[in-house]
């Protein structure tokens, strides 16, 4: 019998080094996720749930937590409205288990 595995504690172990200001991740356009993407992909998508659904149609962005996966940019192809980078050195996801 297997139990259940809790996502957000197996997230908590691992620490993130925020740069403040300068974050890896931005939406390009506020205004595609509200118009254009009717799906929001990225808000179910993302492993450690940076994006989330606004009751206006948008899209908030939190790059605290980021996993620095890259599906967020990958679901995003048909409107290409994140602009990924990675983290400058020191900063990003601290992975506690290698």
């Amino acid at each position: 019998m297997s139990s259940a595995v809790n996502v957000e504690d197996k997230l908590f172990q691992n620490r993130y080094k925020v740069d403040h200001g300068r974050p890896h991740i931005q939406i390009k356009d506020a205004g595609v996720c509200a118009n254009e993407c009717e799906s929001q992909q990225c808000t179910f998508v993302c492993p450690a749930a940076c994006y989330k659904a606004e009751g206006n149609g948008g899209v908030t962005l939190i790059t605290d937590g980021c996993l620095e996966c890259g599906s967020c940019r990958v679901i995003c192809t048909e409107h290409a409205n994140v602009a990924w980078e990675y983290p400058r050195g020191g900063h990003g996801i601290l992975f506690k288990f290698g």
